[in-house]
């Protein structure tokens, strides 16, 4: 194959990465919207599946913890705030090589948790990058609370 070829198809093939934000994001009756059944998303509220992560567990005030959450996101590298709204936070996270969008939504019912969901938007496997995610997010929002820095991980 010519270079040029392969250029233009690898453009085209990267343009569709990004995808389209799924309709179906947002909070329905205190619930994230369940994972589809390819291994690219996990999702704090589907306990007995292979796609179940745990919340984000805090102590003191929601809007304390909705501060300090948002607080680690804004540090993170290619991460973008797209939604907000009191007890919800929506974020698009973009690959550096191949643009790859991943939707990852933030859920603080009252009780002193937050429930998280972190999706590709294409593709079927994501080789562990959502769950790898939410377990950094975990760190650093436990290390602010310990009086630690928010210096990304990649």
């Amino acid at each position: 194959m010519k270079p040029l070829t392969f250029l233009i198809i690898g453009t085209f093939l990267c343009a569709g990465c990004a995808g389209t934000p799924p309709a179906n994001l947002g909070v329905t009756d205190g619930r994230l919207s369940p994972c589809p059944d390819t291994p690219n998303c996990v999702n704090s509220q589907s306990p007995g599946t292979p796609h179940y992560i745990a919340p984000i567990a805090y102590e003191g005030k929601k809007n304390e913890a909705y501060k300090r959450l948002r607080r680690v996101i804004t540090s993170m590298p290619r991460a973008k705030i797209t939604k907000e709204k009191p007890d919800y936070l929506r974020t698009e996270f973009t690959s550096l090589v191949m643009r790859f969008v991943d939707d990852v939504e933030f859920y603080f019912p009252e009780a002193p948790v937050i429930h998280v969901r972190s999706a590709s938007r294409v593709g079927y496997s994501d080789l562990g990058v959502n769950r790898k995610r939410i377990e950094t997010i975990r760190e650093q929002f436990g290390a602010i609370a310990d009086g630690g820095d928010t210096t990304p991980v990649e």
